[in-house]
């Protein structure tokens, strides 16, 4: 049996050259081999958010994404979203807000809060939750979690 082809793309703003196997999951090519355990497991169905990464900008399943198809492209995960000097906006937006609850979900919201933010920086509440839709929370009513994204967007965080 011949060694799986390198995969070259950028993560988190580093270069990066990692054997791949065609079959292996984007999550798993993070977790288990690259160690960044900030993307979460969650249903493995696409239906909760909690491993959304940001692939080339845009919120991305990575539980549903073949590790193969970011050859050449920037992934970055809840590891790479916080500048040297801290937190982002948005992350300091949900602890300011008490958005955070157990956490788990959080590192999904948080990505996808980033795009939706670098994509449209004054999203109306109605756009908030349109974006959010795909990320799942058990423990709060999302309130928490629209209104950090909205202080972010107003740089109230």
């Amino acid at each position: 049996m011949s060694s799986p082809e390198p995969l070259r793309f950028r993560l988190n703003g580093h270069a990066v050259e990692t054997p791949c196997p065609s079959s292996r999951i984007l999550l798993d090519l993070l977790r288990e081999d690259l160690e960044l355990t900030g993307t979460k497991r969650g249903c493995d169905l696409g239906t909760c958010g909690c491993c959304t990464v940001l692939l080339d900008g845009r919120p991305t399943l990575s539980c549903l994404s073949l590790a193969r198809l970011v050859e050449g492209r920037e992934v970055t995960t809840i590891e790479g979203v916080s500048p040297p000097q801290g937190l982002s906006p948005v992350q300091a937006a949900f602890v300011e807000h008490g958005a955070t609850q157990c956490g788990f979900c959080t590192p999904g919201f948080v990505m996808t809060a980033t795009a939706l933010l670098r994509e449209n920086p004054h999203p109306s509440r109605q756009e908030i939750v349109r974006a959010i839709g795909g990320n799942l929370c058990r423990c709060t009513g999302y309130t928490k979690i629209i209104e950090a994204i909205d202080a972010a967007a107003r740089g109230s965080a």
